[in-house]
């Protein structure tokens, strides 16, 4: 017989977990206490729990894989409050194992008793409080299987500790029967021709791609449908890298920030075809003003996200590989030369820009140079904000799980977190967190965690002294009363850096930033990178919160 904490072990390594990020604490002590001698995972102490569930996030997004996150009960638990709901809102498959008071303490308002379950509930996929130690290993093979299934999102379990520490039999050979969950892969055959048919008969078709597309791993049959259709892409911020921006059809990202071109387009398009998204505000804009000459062909694996926000004509539940698969050979070529005329007319008169004779450092230019120095072969987290805006515009994205970032729910405090948890499953690789001065400080403890692993992971903050995408918003909609978002007592990034014995430098010349980027790149070390950026730079285009697509605020700050 073996204790509950074993149990919970020997069942995370049969469903091939390496590593648990994680923050330990009295309720969760029996399962640190068994990973102290088990060399099949690897424990990434992080130094705050909210950083724990976050590098499970990065490390979930980056690989496909599910990610692992523990903490103790109580605040442990609600410290990982933001990042569940984050995977949640993004769809990251992610597994949470908390700590809680004894099963007889429970409701009793005990030391370090919080109602996880009810906490985790409206923002996880599934939650579960445990009060068996049998029910242990059947628990784990039932979280990863609801976490990385369907839609995926984070699956919680609430673990008392004397369960942990309770004795049962190993229990092995498991099988998920879960009658009431039954995720649909296959598209309807019916409905999959009738899409066909409304493609092969549109003249301005539009591929609108979603971070579906990424989870679904079938990028190379949206590439393969668009040229054989002849058919232009655009994709949200989630569903960056699903399609070649170097690719003549790619019109890059849409919505709020999204490029002039790609809006102009869904807006003047007769068909949109909606691969994996899900038709958000901040891609929408105005709803009764969305692509309003368009029949809208909808493919996603959630039902419920199909006809919520914009009504659809062709409605296809199923996993987004399987139907793209299916409707590929009833696609006909059909040249649309004038479509594509169209769409070569808005690029040239609508080209992302900014004021390259700006004396001052622009950080527009620090994108596209990591982009350069890196070969394009970087893997980009960001934080939320300006930052994360012109990282999504002026690195150019072609391969998926490229971009990592917080979407749905915009955290602030995500890119570097994540950066660790993609760093560690994937050591060899450029990882660059692009940060801003306000959100890098909300999890800046994280440089321990980083500098004590040897993760080179490289942290360019673009540093105008604001909390810049709120500033921007008073300086267009509120007569510049920039209320609470001057950052003129900013730390010295350079010195934070060095007190984490990682490395730190100050850039504030155009002409020291290929030098700086490229020394980073190639060093085994933590990197803290502070670009002093012009202060008052916005991001352009700009469609204004209630406004239409093709309503934008364009040009240069």
């Amino acid at each position: 017989m073996k204790t509950g904490a074993q149990l919970l072990i020997n069942a995370l390594i049969r469903e091939n977990v390496d590593t648990i990020f994680g923050f330990p604490g009295g309720s969760v002590i029996p399962i640190f206490d068994v990973l102290y001698d088990t060399k099949e995972i690897e424990l990434v102490l992080t130094r705050h729990e909210q950083g724990a569930v976050h590098a499970a996030d990065g490390y979930a997004r980056s690989t496909g894989r599910v990610g692992v996150c523990m903490s103790t009960s109580g605040p442990g638990a609600t410290n990982m409050v933001t990042g569940i709901a984050t995977a949640h809102m993004d769809s990251v498959p992610v597994v949470m194992i908390s700590g809680q008071v004894k099963t007889n303490l429970i409701g009793n308002d005990a030391f370090q008793e919080s109602d996880v379950t009810g906490i985790m509930r409206a923002i996880s996929k599934y939650t579960m409080l445990l009060k068996d130690v049998r029910e242990i290993q059947p628990a784990v093979k039932k979280a990863f299987h609801i976490a990385n299934t369907g839609r995926p999102g984070p699956v919680v379990i609430d673990l008392p500790v004397d369960i942990t520490q309770q004795k049962a039999d190993e229990m092995k050979d498991l099988k998920i029967d879960l009658p009431g969950y039954k995720p649909k892969y296959e598209g309807n055959t019916m409905q999959i021709k009738k899409a066909a048919e409304l493609i092969n008969a549109s003249k301005m078709p539009i591929f609108y791609v979603g971070g579906g597309v990424v989870i679904s791993g079938c990028a190379d049959l949206i590439k393969e449908a668009a040229e054989k259709a002849n058919i232009p892409v655009t994709t949200t911020m989630l569903g960056l890298g699903s399609f070649p921006e170097t690719h003549p059809y790619a019109l890059k990202m849409l919505g709020m920030h999204g490029t002039a071109y790609a809006n102009h387009a869904i807006m003047e398009s007769d068909l949109v075809i909606a691969v994996g998204a899900r038709f958000d505000d901040r891609v929408t804009g105005k709803l009764e003003e969305f692509a309003p000459h368009a029949k809208v062909i909808h493919i996603d694996i959630d039902p419920t996200a199909i006809s919520k926000n914009v009504q659809v004509d062709i409605p296809i539940v199923g996993d987004a590989g399987k139907v793209m698969k299916a409707l590929i050979p009833h696609l006909k070529e059909k040249k649309r030369t004038e479509w594509f005329r169209m769409i070569e007319e808005w690029k040239k008169e609508y080209p992302l820009s900014y004021d390259k004779e700006s004396t001052e450092l622009m950080p527009q230019y620090v994108v596209e140079q990591i982009y350069e120095v890196s070969q394009g072969k970087a893997i980009i987290t960001t934080e939320v904000g300006q930052n994360q805006m012109w990282a999504a515009q002026f690195y150019t994205y072609t391969a998926p799980r490229t971009f990592i970032s917080s979407g749905g729910l915009g955290t602030m405090g995500y890119g570097f977190p994540a950066a660790i948890g993609v760093q560690k499953a994937f050591p060899d690789a450029i990882v660059v967190d692009v940060a801003g001065d306000g959100s890098i400080q909300m999890n800046i403890q994280e440089l321990n965690t980083a500098h004590r692993l040897g993760l080179p992971i490289n942290i360019v903050i673009l540093n105008n002294g604001y909390l810049g995408m709120v500033r921007q918003w008073q300086e267009l909609f509120f007569d510049r009363r920039y209320s609470s978002t001057d950052l003129k007592d900013n730390p010295d990034f350079v010195r934070l850096a060095e007190a984490y014995d990682c490395r730190g430098v100050r850039v504030d010349k155009k002409e020291d930033v290929v030098p700086v980027l490229k020394e980073a790149f190639s060093s085994p070390e933590v990197w803290v990178i502070d670009c002093l950026i012009k202060r008052e730079e916005n991001v352009f285009p700009m469609v204004p919160a209630g406004e239409a697509l093709n309503r934008m605020i364009g040009g240069m700050a």
